[in-house]
């Protein structure tokens, strides 16, 4: 009987050995995970995790294939590439319809960048120029030193590092704004869009707390 029981034992060995469970589908299933952040603005960048976890997926699929008595996880690694096509559409769907629609009639998308002066002396920016006294739609972060509680008036600046790690921002970094309509924001690391009037001191004006003075103001009738 023992001999029967020992064979048996064996023979379960054979017909059914171990396994491991795909690393690289593991992968697959993380970065999807991760690349679920990518729906929240602004981090769509993290959308690009998925095509990692694509590729992940597909190695894992053709390894186990390869090695089908050595790697288990097929089904796990077939979710992946599933889940990850379907957050990397979707994604750039969401954010793609966001970015055509955002922008209120009538009001023109500006970028940061574009009225950052990129040499010294600091100075307004051609762009600046172009839409003074027009409509604009931009985004950014609230300076920490506007506060931290519900907001009228605070500085926006036109990225973290700037807002959090880069001490005072230049002049051209940094917009005035004034929400009107009894509008309030609370400060925040959050990025925000903002559509209001955009307006260019002619005789550029200091600011509580920061050293250098203000060339840019925003009269803004809507934040999100």
């Amino acid at each position: 009987m023992a001999t029967d029981l020992h064979m048996s034992s064996s023979a379960d060995e054979v017909d059914f050995p171990y396994r491991a469970l795909s690393r690289s589908a593991i992968a697959s299933l993380v970065l999807f995970v991760l690349a679920l952040v990518g729906l929240i603005p602004p981090f769509e960048a993290m959308l690009a995790l998925a095509i990692l976890g694509m590729l992940f997926a597909f190695i894992a699929i053709r390894t186990i294939k390869r090695y089908p008595n050595e790697f288990s996880g097929l089904g796990l690694a077939k979710f992946g590439i599933l889940a990850n096509l379907i957050v990397l559409a979707g994604g750039i769907s969401m954010h793609t319809y966001v970015y055509l629609t955002e922008v209120p009639p009538g009001h023109i998308r500006v970028k940061f960048s574009k009225l950052k002066f990129p040499a010294e002396p600091d100075r307004p920016t051609p762009t600046a120029f172009d839409i003074d006294g027009k409509d604009v739609f931009i985004a950014g972060y609230i300076h920490p030193s506007s506060g931290g509680g519900m907001l009228r008036q605070f500085v926006l600046v036109g990225d973290l590092g700037t807002c959090c790690f880069g001490g005072q921002p230049k002049s051209s970094e940094m917009i005035e704004v004034t929400l009107t309509g009894g509008q309030t924001v609370k400060g925040g690391m959050t990025r925000r869009k903002l559509a209001g009037k955009f307006t260019l001191n002619k005789v550029p004006q200091k600011q509580t707390d920061f050293d250098n003075e203000v060339f840019y103001r925003l009269k803004g009738h809507k934040v999100n």
